[in-house]
C-alpha cells in the first residue's frame, strides 16, 4: 500500500507541475527518470543505511560543534540575561546564524566555496540536462541564500530571457541558506534536515524541467561569477558577521508577525466560525500530506503544518510541528523534510527584491511569475517528502 502511495503522490505531482507548463511539448523525460532515480537512491542511503546514518551523524555533530561555538560568543553578549533552565528562541537558534555566516565569508575568502559551487553544479548539469549556469545557481543558493546568490551571478541577470531567469528563482526558493540550516538542526531532527537539502536539488530541476522545460545552447551557456570588490580580510568578515546578524533580526521580526497574526486569525475564525484558521487550512492541504505518506487520521494536523509554512515561513511551521506532541514518528519526519525549504509567500518578495535590486527590469519580470514560482517549490517539497516517506518508518 506505501509504494502504491507514493507511486500516486509522484504521478498527482508530476500531472499538477504538467498542467501548469509552459510548453509541454519540450519536456525532455530522460533527465527526469535520471533524477527521480537518484532522488530514491539517496533518500534510501541517508535514512537505511549505515553509511547514511554515518553522513548524518557526520554533518550533524559539525553543526553541533559549531553551535557550540556560537554559544560562546552569544552567552559573551547576552550572558545573565536569562535565568537557568530557561529557553531563548532568539538567543539560543537564531544568534548563532551570525558565527555561521562569519565562516561562510571566511570559506569564500579563501575561494573554498566558490571551487567546490562551480565543480558541483558543472557535475549536475550533466544529470540534469540544463544550464551549467542553473546547476551553479542552485548549489550556490543552497550554500549562500535565496538573496546573496542574485550577486554572484550579477553580470548576466540582467541579460537572462525570462524562462532562465525562473529555473534560477526557484532553485533560490527550493533551497535553503547554510548560515540557517544548524538553526533548524536545533529544532528538527538532522537526518531530515540533510535528507531534505540533498532531495530539494534534484527536485527543483525536476519540477523546473516540466514547468519550464527548454534547451540551453553551447553558446549562451557561459558562467561568468561576479567578481567582489577586493577587501582586506576583516573587512570581509565584519561584512558576514552584519549580514548573519541581519538574517537574525529578519527571521526574528518575520516571526515576532507570523506568530501574532495567525494567532490573531485564529481568534477570529474560531469566535466567528467555531474553527481555527489552521485547522481550515489544515483540511485543504490534507490531501496533499495523504500522498506524502502521512497516515489518514493525522493528515488534518499534518496539512495545518504544511500551510502554515506556506503563509507564514518555515521557523513558524517547524516550531508549530513542536506541538503537535501525539503526531507518529512517521509523519513528524515527512512533515520535516517538506518544512525545510524557503517555499512561502515572503520569499516572493524576497527574491523579487533581490534580483530588482541588480536589474530594475527583470525584478519586475519576477514578481510577475511569483505565483508561480511559489506554487513550484511547493511542488519540491511535497515530491521529496513523498520520497523521502518510503524510507521513513
Amino acid at each position: 500500500m506505501r509504494y502504491l502511495l507514493v507511486i500516486l503522490g509522484i504521478l498527482i505531482v508530476f500531472g499538477l507541475s504538467y498542467i501548469g507548463s509552459n510548453n509541454k511539448r519540450d519536456i525532455r523525460y530522460r533527465p527526469l527518470i535520471v533524477m527521480i532515480i537518484l532522488q530514491f537512491i539517496l533518500a534510501a542511503v541517508l535514512l537505511n543505511t549505515v553509511v547514511g546514518a554515518y553522513l548524518i551523524k557526520g554533518v550533524s555533530s559539525v553543526f553541533e560543534k559549531l553551535l557550540e561555538y556560537a554559544a560562546v560568543g552569544v552567552d559573551f553578549v547576552f550572558g545573565g540575561v536569562l535565568n537557568e533552565g530557561q529557553f531563548s528562541f532568539f538567543i539560543s537558534v537564531l544568534l548563532p546564524i551570525v558565527f555561521i555566516s562569519a565562516l561562510i565569508g571566511i570559506l569564500q575568502y579563501i575561494k573554498v566555496l566558490p571551487f567546490i559551487i562551480k565543480y558541483i553544479g558543472l557535475v549536475l548539469s550533466k544529470v540534469n540536462g540544463m544550464g551549467k549556469l542553473e546547476s551553479y545557481n542552485a548549489v550556490a543558493s543552497a550554500v549562500l541564500g535565496q538573496s546573496e546568490v542574485f550577486i554572484s551571478v550579477k553580470k548576466q541577470i540582467g541579460m537572462l530571457p525570462k524562462h532562465r531567469l525562473y529555473t534560477l528563482c526557484a532553485s533560490a526558493m527550493s533551497t535553503v541558506s547554510m548560515s540557517i540550516v544548524g538553526s533548524y538542526m536545533a529544532i528538527i531532527d538532522a537526518k531530515y534536515v540533510v535528507t531534505a537539502l540533498v532531495l530539494n536539488l534534484f527536485g527543483g530541476f525536476i519540477i523546473s524541467s516540466i514547468l519550464n522545460p527548454y534547451t540551453v545552447e553551447k553558446d549562451e551557456d557561459i558562467i561568468e561569477m561576479q567578481a567582489e570588490e577586493k577587501q582586506s580580510f576583516f573587512e570581509m568578515l565584519g561584512e558576514y558577521i552584519m549580514d548573519g546578524f541581519k538574517v537574525a533580526i529578519v527571521v526574528a521580526a518575520m516571526l515576532i508577525g507570523f506568530v501574532a497574526l495567525i494567532a490573531l486569525i485564529n481568534g477570529l475564525f474560531s469566535g466567528i466560525f467555531g474553527v481555527s484558521f489552521q485547522q481550515l487550512l489544515g483540511y485543504i492541504f490534507a490531501p496533499f500530506a495523504f500522498i506524502m505518506g502521512v497516515p489518514w487520521k493525522e493528515t488534518v494536523d499534518a496539512g495545518s503544518i504544511m500551510a502554515t509554512k506556506m503563509v507564514s515561513n518555515e521557523f513558524v511551521a517547524m516550531l508549530e510541528l513542536g506541538k503537535y506532541t501525539d503526531l507518529s514518528s512517521r509523519t513528524v519526519g515527512i512533515i520535516s523534510v517538506f518544512l525545510v525549504s524557503f517555499a512561502n509567500f515572503s520569499s516572493i518578495g524576497i527574491i523579487a527584491g533581490a534580483v530588482k535590486g541588480l536589474s530594475e527590469k527583470q525584478g519586475n519580470v519576477v514578481a510577475r511569475f511569483g505565483l508561480k514560482l511559489l506554487y513550484g517549490a511547493t511542488l519540491v517539497s511535497i515530491l521529496s517528502a513523498t520520497v523521502a516517506g518510503i524510507f521513513i518508518k
